[in-house]
Formats: structure tokens, sequence, C-alpha cells
């Protein structure tokens, strides 16, 4: 007999979050559904019964493949925060019966820390009107913040590009010999593990970043000035890695000191960029030194030409084992990576609730950061460096790299 899925994708994007819905399609044609249907923009599209069939897009080997290379959300994302179900039940009754209406058996979302959280309250609304339909997790985020998996598909390839990065900004930033400050913001709201990559710009070619700057430890505004000052007596160009998340004892983000206006998001995130333009602005003014700024941004997490194999391959198969999961009964479960060794890298899935999950946040271990507070120490290496490595090239057709689209 078939039966029919639903998919969405939620919060911000990564360069592989495609793969995971690749492997989700993949295997639940495999396994004999009959339509797989994407919700255009999350669930708040689906609420709008904005749908798209898979089957209808994806219709080659060349389409599959492209798809696993796509960055960014082929199906739209949304930062939408179901209410709790005591408190408005509306979303959940519209919900259940649009999964009703399409013959949904089994529903994925791919997302963060926030998207487990739909996917509880939906399992547990589901188990109390007494719904057959299971509900499975698949994790994503570049921030690597979910609790209870080893690591998060979509960080890899992040961190990758951070590597890459540094590499070629800390040659450029010493190509003139003079005193020259470079602030690279990297993001991560309250965990720094994009910013902890920065380390792994170290190798033969390379003597790395001088700073890394991340949210798990308290940040002292004239403290990092004298730090950079005595760097620069012993090494005229100083570059630093800082996290747009530092934050000062008192609790305030340092980018919150500058006078730029910020929004937020459906779930009371602050908008935190211009961390590195305000430190800038100190050192300059503080410094006798040329300073520069420079925001990744979006660039670290869509960066699809410059993706791991290894994070490509992983988010493939969260995908697929979410569909076993549902397949065998489960619901309000999250597909986790489990770390089997580093040496040689082998990692397997296994499932978690989401309930575990859910609006947690996973922080760098202090005891990875070094003893001056500005560097990463060996296990972080160990544990990052098997995440980025391989790549899997992208398809070029006319000189520039192909992607898919709606």
């Amino acid at each position: 007999m078939g039966f029919n899925v639903m998919v969405g994708q939620s919060g911000g994007p990564t360069a592989v979050i495609n793969a995971s819905l690749a492997g989700i399609f993949q295997n639940a044609i495999r396994r004999g559904a009959d339509h797989v249907y994407g919700m255009r923009n999350g669930i708040q599209g689906f609420l709008e019964e904005r749908l798209a069939d898979m089957s209808e897009v994806i219709r080659s080997n060349l389409d599959f493949e492209i798809l696993k290379r796509t960055p960014s959300s082929f199906l739209g994302s949304c930062r939408y925060r179901l209410p709790q179900p005591q408190e408005d039940e509306a979303p959940f009754r519209r919900i259940f019966d649009l999964l009703k209406k399409y013959d949904i058996q089994a529903f994925f979302y791919i997302g963060g820390n926030d998207s487990m959280d739909t996917i509880d309250k939906l399992s547990r609304y589901g188990a109390w009107i007494g719904s057959p339909i299971r509900f499975i997790g698949v994790p994503k985020t570049i921030d690597n913040d979910l609790e209870l998996t080893d690591h998060t598909p979509g960080y890899g390839s992040a961190a990758k590009y951070i590597g890459v990065v540094m590499k070629e900004i800390i040659l450029d930033a010493r190509v003139y010999g003079t005193p020259y400050v470079t602030l690279v913001e990297i993001m991560g709201r309250n965990a720094g593990w994009l910013t902890a990559a920065a380390a792994l710009s170290v190798g033969d070619d390379c003597d790395g970043v001088d700073m890394i700057c991340l949210p798990e430890i308290p940040f002292h505004v004239d403290r990092f000035i004298d730090k950079v000052a005595a760097m620069q007596k012993h090494n005229q160009s100083v570059v630093v890695a800082v996290s747009e998340g530092v934050k000062l004892e008192d609790g305030r983000y340092v980018c919150e000191l500058s006078d730029d206006v910020r929004s937020k998001d459906a779930f009371g995130h602050t908008n935190l960029t211009g961390t590195a333009r305000y430190l800038s602005n100190c050192i300059a003014s503080s410094l006798k030194t040329k300073t520069r700024a420079i925001e990744l941004s979006t660039l670290q997490r869509c960066a699809g030409h410059v993706t791991s194999r290894t994070d490509i391959t992983e988010a493939y198969q969260v995908g697929g084992a979410a569909v076993k999961a549902a397949m065998e009964g489960f619901t309000g479960k999250m597909v986790a990576i489990q770390r089997i060794s580093d040496d040689p890298y082998q990692v397997t899935t296994m499932l978690v609730d989401t309930a575990d999950v859910a609006n947690k946040e996973k922080k760098v271990p202090l005891d990875w950061i070094d003893e001056n507070r500005t560097g990463m120490l060996q296990p972080y290496l160990r544990y990052a460096r098997p995440l980025i490595q391989a790549e899997l090239p992208p398809i070029y057709i006319d000189g520039l790299v192909q992607h898919i689209h709606l």
C-alpha cells in the first residue's frame, strides 16, 4: 500500500539542508510513498496550504544531484512559533485537518532548536487526539548548538568555509607589513561553534588567527583592546575572529553598545550584526593602527561551492534515517548523529526525544578553550577536522554553479 508524507524546512538555511530533503524524498519514494509533499515556507506556508509535490519538480537523477548540491532551503523557510495548544488550539486543528486532507502518514521537519519545538508540539497534540501520524525532526543548523547529537548537518560545511576564508583573509591582511587589525565577525548568538572554526586555519602554510572570541567567555572591551595592543608589538598585522554574540559580564551583547537599530524575529531573537564594526571603531580610536571589519554574514551558510562531502553525506543520511524511523512507528523523535570514533572517523544515527532538544542550546566545552580564553585546543580540532573532509564538486553550466529552485 502507498502512503503520503509531508516535509518542510525551517529556520536559517545551510549549504547542505537540501541534502536532507533529498534523503527524505528518495527514501520515502523507495519505501512506497505515493506523494512527497513539500511545505512552501515551512509550517507557516503549510497553514496557508502552500504545497509542492516533490515528484513534479525533481524529475531526473540530474535534478536530484543538483538538489543535494543546492544551498539554502529549496522549499523556503520561516521563523514561526506554534503556540501551546492549550492556549490556542486553532493552528493545530488547521494543521491536522490539512494532514487528513492530503492523507499524510508521516511529517518531517528539517530545522534546529525551534523546529524541534514544532515537532514536539505536533507529536504531543497528535497523541492527545489519537492521531496515527508520525512526526520526526531532522537536525539542521550551522550553529551546531543542538543537544544530544554529536554535531549538526550544516556545521561541517560552514566550518570548512570559515577555515578557508580565514586563511585567505590572513594572507591578505599581511601584505603591506604595516600596523593593521582585521576583525572578522562570525555567526553565533550564544554558542561559539562557528567562531571556533577559525582555529581550523592553522596549518603548515598558515599560522592561523591571532585571537578567537567566543560568546561562552565574558567579554571586556578594554581588556580586548589591551590584548590587541600587546599582540601588535610582536606582529603588526593582527587577525581576530569574533562571534557576533560576544557578551559583557552583565549579559548585554557587545553589539548593543552601538547605536544601530535592531529588529527581533518571531522567537524574540535580536539582530546581532555590527560587533566587528563596533570593536574596529574602538580599536581605531584607542590605538594608532588601521582597522578593518569583515562580516561573513550569510556567506557562511550559503557557500555551496565550499561544502564538505562528509557533511552532505551525513545530511542525506539523517533524512533517510528519519523516513525509516517514521515507517517503524516512531514519533516525537529527532534523528541524532552518534560518533563512534575520531580515527578512523565513524558515526551512526540514533533517535532522541524532541522534548529533550527543543529550545535548548549546546555550548562549546570550556575545557576546549585555551587558558587565555582566546584560542582552541586540540580536543576541538580533533572534533572538527573530520567534519570538513572531502569535497562534492558543484555542477557547472556555462561557467557558473548550477542550482535548482521552485
